[in-house]
């Protein structure tokens, strides 16, 4: 799969989560995909500050793009 068709179906992917994440105030934005397949996000609303966040990015936005889209490397959030 080439990378414009990873970044879509990334995206699709984040606005499936998301309901999830507007349920606690939160949200979640597509920043980019580095080549080496590290997915950069920006966690938004109460998200953004949740001591929790950690959390939601590994365990959550990570596990979910790693299962449907296995190159996904890992998943970080901009500051």
């Amino acid at each position: 799969m080439d990378k414009e068709a990873i970044i879509k179906k990334v995206k699709n992917i984040l606005t499936q989560i998301e309901p999830y994440l507007k349920a606690d105030g939160g949200g979640v934005k597509f920043v980019r995909l580095d080549d080496d397949m590290t997915l950069w996000v920006e966690l938004t609303g109460h998200c953004a500050n949740c001591p929790h966040s950690s959390q939601t990015l590994k365990n959550g936005i990570e596990k979910t793009m790693k299962s449907v889209i296995p190159d996904i490397k890992s998943v970080e959030k901009v500051s």
